[in-house]
């Protein structure tokens, strides 16, 4: 089952204009979407994105599908937002809200790969019609292609020790392809972990962001969310891990700061282009409730009056 974390909290952070068009980065199973929805008016739009075929397929069929005529979802990356809008004849936008990372169904689909707790094949795409699984990438990768994608995409110390198994276990013709494979291997090359966390944890997670190339795209779309927004419009982003919310973090303290431009040291500084509004926590209630929601972080940002 599906929750949606942050839900009225990041509604209320994007939400400034009843008649705006809003762009809701990462569909899911569409609670977020659904709750702005209920806040627009006649004349309100939304406009949503997922990688995900699963999940856009849900969205227009099905017991759970949105009949909304304001209401439209592209199979896209949200860094691909200005093109789908644009070919939508949308310039710009009241709000954009991403809520990163996997999702609930994403995990519990066994057939996805994307968890330890089920034996399936290792594929962890977000998009299952394009691209590498990570199976495919331990399978053609060196060893220090793979510390390096554990090492930085998971901040996993054993990073290196991890990465000699798996390249020891394919040298031996039996090659890591299904889930449960890759957690035994972890577990062997694995000597300490933290208490209650599965020494599978990091390298799972290392392996779905690099396959899904998540935090280049998270780069790619927060500026063109920023670009997309008029003037006291809002960005909302939840991030689930230290990587995700330091991107968003120095991405929305960059942009909130004039800064001279270093090859031009005469010429006016850079005007700031967002406005930090809030960073917001979920509720030791939510946490209880849903446990999933203990590592998330809001953080909010709102566009200033400078134009482009």
């Amino acid at each position: 089952m599906h929750t949606t974390v942050l839900l009225h909290e990041a509604i209320d952070a994007v939400f400034t204009d009843p008649d705006g068009i809003y762009a809701d980065g990462t569909y899911g199973r569409g609670g977020h979407s659904r709750a702005l929805l209920a806040r627009l008016s006649p004349q309100g739009r939304l406009v949503a994105f997922d990688k995900d075929p699963q999940a856009v397929q849900a969205a227009a069929t099905g017991p759970d599908r949105i009949d909304d005529p304001r209401f439209a979802i592209a199979h896209a990356s949200f860094a691909q937002m200005s093109e789908q809008l644009d070919a939508r004849g949308i310039t710009r936008l009241a709000g954009v809200l991403l809520d990163l990372g996997v999702s609930s169904p994403q995990i519990d689909d066994a057939a996805r790969g994307f968890s330890f707790r089920f034996d399936a094949p290792l594929d962890m795409r977000m998009d299952t019609t394009r691209g590498e699984t990570a199976a495919d990438f331990l399978a053609r990768a060196d060893e220090r292609q793979i510390a390096e994608v554990i090492r930085d995409h998971g901040e996993e110390r054993f990073a290196v020790q991890i990465a000699k198994a798996l390249v020891a276990r394919r040298a031996s013709g039996r090659p890591v392809v299904r889930t449960l494979d890759l957690a035994q291997v972890v577990a062997r090359a694995v000597k300490t972990r933290e208490p209650g966390q599965d020494p599978a944890t990091r390298t799972f997670q290392a392996l779905r962001i690099f396959v899904n190339a998540e935090l280049e795209e998270l780069q790619q779309g927060l500026t063109v969310a920023m670009q997309l927004l008029v003037p006291h419009g809002r960005l909302a982003v939840i991030s689930f891990h230290s990587l995700e919310d330091r991107i968003v973090k120095r991405f929305i303290a960059r942009e909130s700061t004039s800064e001279p431009d270093r090859r031009a040291p005469f010429a006016p500084p850079r005007p700031t282009r967002l406005k930090a509004i809030a960073r917001i926590k979920p509720s030791a209630a939510e946490v209880q409730a849903n446990p999933r929601a203990r590592s998330a972080v809001l953080r909010v940002a709102e566009r200033t009056e400078v134009e482009q």
